[in-house]
């Protein structure tokens, strides 16, 4: 069995690399992955929006933090904002057209990425790994 020191050492390896292939590849579409994950969450809602407050809480950063991401989005055409027709201090955030184009690119990219880094694993393996780090994942929360 391997030393239980290093495995925190592999996984922040791992993390690493990701996290730098990621921000090379959004730098040449003037990206953040913070940006990046706040257009996964408006796509993932059946709606394609969330108020400002659930994607603050959903990314994990402070309201003016979110309201960034949000805005440099909207600059480029990624999101609109709209006022809550039932309550005027709720901000929502909206999915554009023009967005939802970009995550299905995103997702492409991030497919890629994955193939990479679980081409050393067989089938089998890769189906091992991802149980076992959903299970690392839920004992962590």
């Amino acid at each position: 069995m391997a030393r239980q020191e290093s495995w925190g050492k592999l996984i922040k390896q791992i993390s690493d690399v990701m996290r730098k292939n990621a921000n090379n590849a959004m730098r040449s579409q003037d990206m953040t992955i913070s940006q990046m994950v706040a257009l996964l969450e408006l796509e993932e809602t059946p709606e394609k929006q969330r108020s400002l407050k659930e994607l603050e809480q959903c990314l994990h950063v402070a309201q003016s933090t979110a309201a960034g991401i949000v805005s440099r989005l909207e600059q480029k055409g990624f999101v609109k904002t709209l006022g809550d027709a039932e309550d005027r201090r709720v901000k929502l955030v909206q999915i554009t057209p023009a967005g939802r184009m970009h995550v299905a690119d995103a997702k492409k990219d991030m497919s890629q990425a994955e193939q990479k880094l679980l081409s050393a694993l067989t089938d089998a393996e890769r189906d091992i790994f991802y149980v076992l780090l959903q299970k690392v994942c839920r004992s962590l929360s």
